[in-house]
């Protein structure tokens, strides 16, 4: 595999089309951090980390709306590749859906949110879009 970040955001968003209530990824740090995030900002309802003999996996329960029964997410992009890292600095941040979304960014004090990386006056990797 070459790109498993854009398996992991491929994983949760197939789930999300086909209605599932939970999806299983395999886990490693920086996809455990999404996860945390992902959680955090409440795209998603709970994760757990299940420690495997050959490997660890992460098991999310997806969040949908309880009347319309709509997803939580409504895209999950990936902008920064194997092939085209992508960076930003402080000045020049991108803005999801006017504020409305949020960038992951993957800076030196860690995976946090575009938000959260103005507060820190810090740049980084731009890892996906999640609206």
């Amino acid at each position: 595999m070459t790109d498993p970040i854009a398996d992991f955001l491929t994983r949760v968003r197939n789930a999300y089309l086909a209605g599932h209530k939970t999806v299983e990824v395999p886990a490693s740090k920086m996809k455990v951090e999404l996860t945390r995030i992902l959680h955090e900002k409440g795209y998603i309802l709970s994760y757990k980390v299940i420690e495997g003999t050959p490997s660890s996996t992460i098991k999310m329960a997806l969040k949908y709306h309880p009347e319309t029964k709509k997803a939580a997410i409504k895209k999950i992009i990936r902008i920064s590749s194997p092939g085209l890292r992508r960076y930003t600095n402080v000045e020049k941040m991108p803005r999801v859906l006017n504020g409305l979304g949020v960038a992951i960014l993957s800076t030196s004090k860690g995976i946090i949110t575009d938000k959260e990386a103005k507060a820190l006056n810090v740049g980084g990797e731009v890892i996906c879009y999640v609206y």
